[in-house]
């Protein structure tokens, strides 16, 4: 597992993470995350020597803890610019709510990221 590489390309999570709070909008907020999937499964393919699937896995469980962490920090700034979150409150306290669903969140996407990476190391010649 190349993990050095994994967190350098965590960057791009951590920059959607703060970029979310509110500058990107909510319903274009998917076209970003597919170019850096794609940006991301290709740096994968080019520079891992195989389990593209895990790398890219364990790359969107390592963006869902800076995105949960950020966006609980700056929850109240971060709500107003994504109303649909207000629905997963969880009685008072709707931060509990963004810190429990984050694994599944982080599990969902890593799931299509990891399918990104592999298919990118079909398609992709190795360095």
């Amino acid at each position: 597992m190349n993990l050095k590489l994994l967190f350098q390309l965590s960057v791009f999570g951590l920059i959607m993470a703060f970029g979310t709070i509110s500058l990107i909008p909510e319903n274009i907020e998917p076209v970003f995350w597919v170019v850096i999937f794609i940006f991301c499964a290709v740096v994968i393919a080019k520079a891992c020597p195989g389990r593209y699937f895990w790398h890219g896995f364990v790359l969107s469980l390592i963006n869902s803890v800076w995105i949960t962490i950020v966006h609980t920090i700056f929850y109240d700034n971060y709500l107003p610019h994504h109303p649909n979150m207000a629905s997963f409150e969880l009685g008072r306290h709707p931060r509990v709510m963004m810190i429990l669903m984050a694994p599944v969140f982080g599990i969902a996407f890593g799931l299509i990221q990891g399918l990104f990476a592999f298919i990118a190391s079909k398609l992709v010649t190795k360095n």
